[in-house]
């Protein structure tokens, strides 16, 4: 961790596509930092990934003033992607310059509430303003921050999945750490719970919007009985109480199962031949299971078991960077993959990965693909210089 590291000053990278800064919160003036290090001029929007260690509210009307007229968006988080790997109690700001991107945003202020079919004819009206302002443009794509404690984000993606037409989607689920209290979007100087923020990108940067888990399905199936699909609570599998039978499934003590043992052991569901995780969040006092996706009677789930994580993060960024290396990789990693990093003492050798091929972003709650609200992954897009910008063009700039 950047934190543990002593790497607590702020730093960063202005000499990218995308400009990007960090700092550690308890800085004197954390929000002056990421200004000097991003820069103010040429920005068409700031993306702020804000430890919940932090005053968030203080945060947002700091960073909408010093950034102004620039909007500022962003979401609190369970440990951030820094410059220099994962990170802890830190605030990340992601600069996308005029140069490069032309932005819209949409906020979904009331996850409960939400009309659909406006918000898709709102997606397209912003797709068209941007296109005809940068015809010449022909890369977009669509990224998502969701309150993580909604439980709307299943719902969300499916409902607009209608409005992204051929723009991929990707996000993360703002966090609050480890705490499960309280988790936050930003948007336009507000700090809202039960809300969600769609930022849509049109750029001269080729971009791949990608998903990344290193998890293998085994053999080993259960059923889920009994389930509160709502709430994400499942009270039991093959007919036993939940958390009682998946310890047994694993050879465990049900009084023993922790974080650390639902990243270790995840279970996984069948979805048009690919699988999802449907992660474990917690054991509830009673024995049922909570879970951090869509959950409900009569779903198998089958456990998988982890590869070396480093060794997968390896193969997935060298696919990405096999044509042409990524100017960054923005990206929504989930907390549960920041767990079993820590305890299987991968963090460093993980962190140096991220730090080497640029990869900003925060650790999620749940991460999101098209129409598809996952956990346990690494979804995100890495951004390419155009073809103007490559070294080995001529009018390289």
């Amino acid at each position: 961790m950047d934190q543990m590291l002593g790497l607590n000053g702020g730093s960063g990278r202005a000499d990218g596509i995308v400009r990007t800064a960090y700092v550690y919160h308890k800085t004197d003036d954390p929000v002056s930092e990421l200004a000097t290090t991003l820069g103010v001029d040429g920005l068409e929007i700031v993306i702020l990934f804000v430890t919940s260690s932090a005053d968030p509210e203080a945060i947002i009307e700091q960073a909408t003033r010093a950034f102004a007229p620039t909007p500022v968006v962003g979401c609190t988080t369970a440990g951030e992607l820094s410059g220099n790997g994962y990170a802890e109690d830190h605030i990340v700001a992601v600069g996308l310059p005029k140069s490069h991107f032309k932005v819209e945003t949409l906020l979904v202020p009331d996850l409960d509430v939400f009309e659909a079919q406006s918000l898709i004819d709102q997606m397209i009206q912003n797709r068209t303003s941007m296109i005809e302002a940068a015809p010449d443009w022909d890369h977009e794509f669509t990224f998502l921050m969701i309150d993580g404690l909604s439980t709307k984000e299943d719902q969300l993606t499916s409902e607009l999945a209608v409005g992204l037409g051929p723009v991929p989607l990707f996000g993360g689920s703002a966090g609050d750490g480890t705490r499960f209290a309280h988790s936050y979007v930003m948007h336009d100087g507000q700090v809202l719970a039960n809300a969600a923020i769609l930022t849509q990108v049109r750029t001269r940067c080729p971009i791949k919007v990608f998903k990344s888990d290193h998890l293998i399905p085994t053999a080993q199936r259960m059923v889920v009985t009994d389930a509160d699909p709502a709430r994400r609570i499942v009270r039991e599998i093959n007919a036993e109480p939940a958390a009682r039978e998946y310890a047994r499934i694993l050879g465990k003590d049900p009084e023993q199962l922790t974080p650390f043992t639902f990243a270790a052991h995840p279970v996984v569901v069948q979805i048009g031949g690919e699988h999802h995780v449907r992660a474990i969040q917690r054991v509830a006092d009673n024995g049922d299971l909570v879970f951090f996706s869509a959950i409900d009677e009569g779903l198998v789930l089958t456990l998988a078991e982890p590869q070396d994580m480093v060794k997968h993060l390896e193969e997935e960024i060298a696919g990405l960077s096999k044509d042409t290396p990524p100017d960054t990789i923005l990206g929504c990693d989930c907390l549960l993959r920041r767990l079993e990093a820590q305890e299987k003492q991968m963090t460093m050798a993980l962190s140096k990965i991220l730090a080497k091929n640029h990869v900003v972003g925060f650790s999620t709650y749940g991460e999101q693909l098209n129409s598809i609200h996952v956990n346990q992954t690494l979804t995100g897009v890495a951004i390419y210089p155009p073809e103007c910008d490559l070294p080995h063009d001529s009018d390289a700039h």
